[in-house]
């Protein structure tokens, strides 16, 4: 293959040299990762990334996702010799530092171009599968024979780290199997991570793994040719299933002493380091930060290819538009992110009932219609389907052969399923949510974190919410998940108590579309309350709020309760109002919406002078502290649950109507 001209040498080298500079200068960062993988990232920024950086969120651009995101001097590098408008050599002097565009991670939200927050590796690349599969899902739905208006690729630069996760294998085998093809992914294959070569971790034959993944594997042997890289996307671009280009490189490539060594990897470069670095390459020793005129043009011509593309693709949409009005300005709408109007009376709105049904069933009533009327309305289970109740009638499962199905089958793989939720939210154009038992939100929790920390509205389904499972046992009963999910910043956590309040639940997750939420549900049936007799659920949207005042004035004793314990304290209230208590009962769905309502409405709910209060939940005690204060109790579960029958769990752990009366009447006696 041809070696690269020297003016190329210079493009690629000022990538290199952005970024090890603004590490020194930072004395933070990882200058090793951008120093080897300059070369990929300049052929494909150079000539084959559709993108405008006048633009940045333009609907039809390539997705970049740096999954490496330790290497992030190399994206916020290409922004700003790509033209980013907001990417000022300022900004690249200010890397790692307060108030900054270019933290130490990338960012999504934080900084254009940034199409998700990458650092936890596996993370980043786990979630172009989900963006792989909205470009797949929106191009079946809305491209015609003549008008494509979704016609794009999903670009990946991983490292070994990211190959070596194990969200990467479960991700990767999806996409094999789905044969998402305008899936590319560059594995920066340097074989060198913080502990050492990866001859001590790592020695799996990869190029095999992902050829059994239903993959094309490419291989560049020489990770700074241009030619052979160039070489490489074409055929990528060429083959129906997703591709792997394993690109050997070398970490901290120019690196007189680190180069190929872990040092290279998250050492700070001393100035004789770098200095020879640029001596061994050919680079201007100073001034730092030097790009020349010809090199920053050479990149500049971004913004006129960007503009030409994005003009092209405009002519396209106009083109759509004449052909099929009605579909393009559906596509318009959920691209912008715009609500069909009144969409909340599609809510169901559910009778009251003794026997009631489960809230899971309940929200399964709610997906379907919710399905009518938002068209980017996706989802999956984790191999749970029937158990979570989450299918959507009337479409096809989403598959290779039907991109169009809106129903996605994830398999046993929550920890993919979680970062392909985020990917399906952040591609535009669709709500996505995921679902598995609540005890399994561990293993999706990396990447519940990553939406709660992005702004990311991605819709978190968790059914099973307590111990009532049958006879599974321990192992599959949530204790301490609740109030682990409270205690994430950004994260709504909703435990319904009833079908009513499970809609709202659902209205509240749609309309989140920059924040994620949780809606954690039963398995067993609970009774659909009496909305005339008890207060309607509207206030789950405010998070707590007065179910009823039963017995007679002033209130003595106040319960609080969520989910399916909410039945029991109905009833403890009702036995001590005929007996002559004032009872207040509290529904709270929400503690996160409650805490962000005014102080006086939240003691309006709890009325702070009354100092006898009992909470009821099927979940560690973690956290009610707060709520019932100092002279109150709880009945709750500080331990693990058991294999037996429902009622005798009830009865065994205390969760019954005689022993809520018990702890009630305690209360009152101080």
């Amino acid at each position: 293959m041809t070696a690269n001209t020297p003016f190329q040498e210079e493009a690629i080298n000022a990538i290199r040299f952005l970024s090890a500079d603004a590490v020194q200068k930072a004395n933070s960062g990882h200058a090793g990762q951008p120093m080897g993988s300059a070369a990929i990232a300049y052929t494909l920024f150079t000539r084959h990334l559709k993108f405008n950086p006048a633009n940045p969120n333009w609907v039809d651009r390539d997705r970049f996702i740096l999954s490496a995101g330790h290497g992030s001097m190399l994206l916020y590098s290409l922004f700003y010799l790509t033209g980013y408008q907001e990417m000022t050599m300022d900004q690249l002097k200010n890397f790692r530092r307060p108030n900054s565009l270019t933290p130490g991670h990338p960012e999504y939200g934080h900084t254009a171009g940034v199409e998700t927050t990458t650092g936890p590796l596996g993370q980043g690349m786990a979630v172009a599968v989900g963006m792989a599969m909205a470009e797949a899902h929106l191009a079946a739905v809305y491209n015609t024979e003549e008008n494509h208006v979704v016609d794009h690729y999903t670009y990946v630069i991983a490292s070994d780290g990211d190959l070596m996760e194990g969200i990467t294998s479960e991700a990767s085998s999806l996409a094999g199997h789905f044969s998402l093809g305008k899936l590319i992914v560059f594995y920066d294959d340097n074989r060198v991570t913080i502990d050492g070569g990866t001859d001590i971790t790592f020695t799996e034959d990869r190029a095999k793994r992902y050829e059994a993944y239903g993959w094309q594997v490419l291989h560049v042997e020489d990770g700074n040719n241009v030619g052979e890289i160039d070489q490489a996307i074409n055929k990528a671009k060429n083959d129906p299933r997703p591709s792997l280009i394993i690109c050997r490189t070398i970490l901290g490539y120019g690196f007189p002493t680190w180069g190929g060594l872990s040092e290279a990897h998250s050492g700070i470069p001393s100035d004789e380091e770098l200095a020879g670095a640029k001596k061994a390459l050919g680079y201007p020793t100073e001034p730092k930060f030097y790009v020349s005129d010809e090199v920053l043009a050479h990149y500049r011509e971004a913004l006129v290819r960007g503009k030409e593309a994005e003009s092209k693709w405009e002519t396209t949409f106009q083109a759509f538009t004449q052909e099929e009005p009605e579909l393009a300005s559906q596509f318009k709408r959920i691209m912008a992110g715009d609500f069909p109007e009144n969409w909340q009376k599609v809510l169901p709105v559910f009778e009251t009932s003794a026997k009631g049904l489960a809230t899971r069933a309940a929200s399964h009533k709610i997906i379907n219609a919710l399905a009518q009327i938002f068209p980017g309305l996706v989802g999956g289970s984790a191999d749970l389907s029937g158990s979570n109740s989450t299918t959507i009638e009337n479409t096809p499962l989403f598959q290779k052969d039907s991109y169009e199905g809106r129903y996605i089958p994830f398999g046993v793989r929550e920890h993919a399923m979680g970062a392909i939720n985020n990917g399906l939210n952040q591609h535009g154009g669709l709500i996505s949510y995921a679902a598995t038992f609540l005890i399994f939100s561990d293993y999706l929790r990396p990447a519940l974190r990553l939406s709660a920390l992005s702004d990311t509205g991605s819709i978190w389904v968790f059914s099973h919410d307590s111990f009532c499972l049958g006879q599974d046992g321990p192992t599959h009963q949530p204790i301490e998940h609740l109030s682990s999910l409270r205690a994430m910043p950004n994260l709504v956590t909703l435990r319904p108590a009833d079908a009513n309040e499970t809609s709202f639940a659902w209205k509240i997750a749609i309309e989140r579309r920059h924040a994620p939420t949780v809606i954690a549900l039963t398995r067993q049936p609970v009774p659909t309350f009496d909305r005339e007799k008890f207060a309607g659920a509207a206030g789950t949207e405010k998070g707590a709020y007065v179910m009823a005042d039963l017995g007679p004035a002033p209130v003595q004793l106040v319960f609080m309760a969520t989910g399916s314990e909410l039945e029991l304290v109905v009833k403890a209230a009702e036995i001590l109002a005929e007996e002559g208590v004032g009872v207040r009962v509290i529904s709270m769905p929400s503690w996160e919406l409650f805490e962000a309502q005014p102080q006086t409405y939240q003691d309006e709910v709890m009325l702070p002078e009354v100092k006898a209060r009992l909470a009821v939940e099927a979940a560690t005690s973690l956290g009610w502290h707060k709520w019932v204060g100092p002279e109150g109790k709880m009945i709750t579960l500080d331990r693990f649950g058991a294999s037996a029958p429902n009622d005798f769990l009830f009865t065994e752990f205390g969760f019954t109507v005689e022993n809520i009366l018990l702890k009630a009447r305690e209360l009152l006696a101080k």
